[in-house]
């Protein structure tokens, strides 16, 4: 297959081995994260990198990209799952709502967020937040009064192979890969996370 990748900048050369690799940098090859994609669209692709979606018209591109059957990876500032949602939802304006709600729900295949934490004995351990697409995330997405539901359905998705932030980090603390406190720091809920611990017997309460 053809990947291609917009990178600010490039910090890794990939060789062609099981795929066709071409790498655009801005600056270099390319005004910004935008003007890649549209010129992307041009070039036969079936597998599109953006280095990170910062504006409207970045983000955009990306949607339209993914719509007509192009998988498009890209990263974004966020700090979990759900609020990479409203994050892209937000970058419209209101009268597109519905429309990028739409769009947004028919392409959308994954999320994965992550935070690092210290290891023990050395080097960062990561907790990784997933959300994989289906019925139920899609509808989810569509209805603006219940989008806040999501983290909900991640919590209860392990069979799709979804799992919250606080899940990835019991299992860390378990496998002992991370110190008690470091997990609590990084817990997007800390009380919820303490009483997780405790139903594992991980931990005692008085």
């Amino acid at each position: 297959c053809h990947i291609l990748t917009i990178e600010d900048p490039i910090e890794i050369l990939h060789k062609d081995i099981m795929a066709d690799i071409t790498q655009r940098e801005i600056g270099q090859d390319t005004t910004t994260f935008a003007t890649g994609l549209r010129a992307a669209m041009r070039q036969d692709p079936d597998v599109i990198f953006v280095g990170e979606i910062r504006d409207l018209e970045t983000v955009r591109a990306a949607i339209q990209a993914a719509e007509t059957g192009h998988f498009v990876l890209a990263t974004l500032h966020t700090t979990n799952v759900t609020e990479t949602i409203s994050r892209v939802i937000d970058f419209f304006p209101t009268h597109e709502s519905k429309q990028i709600r739409v769009a947004l729900a028919g392409s959308l295949v994954g999320i994965i967020s992550q935070r690092l934490l210290p290891r023990i004995g050395g080097g960062r351990a990561a907790a990784i937040e997933t959300l994989v697409s289906n019925g139920r995330v899609r509808d989810l997405i569509l209805d603006p009064d219940r989008t806040n539901m999501i983290h909900d359905l991640v919590a209860e998705g392990s069979f799709y192979g979804m799992q919250t932030f606080d899940q990835a980090l019991l299992s860390l603390y378990r496998a002992g890969l991370v110190e008690l406190e470091d997990a609590k720091n990084a817990a997007t809920n800390p009380h919820d996370f303490g009483i997780m611990l405790s139903q594992e017997g991980l931990i005692t309460t008085g």
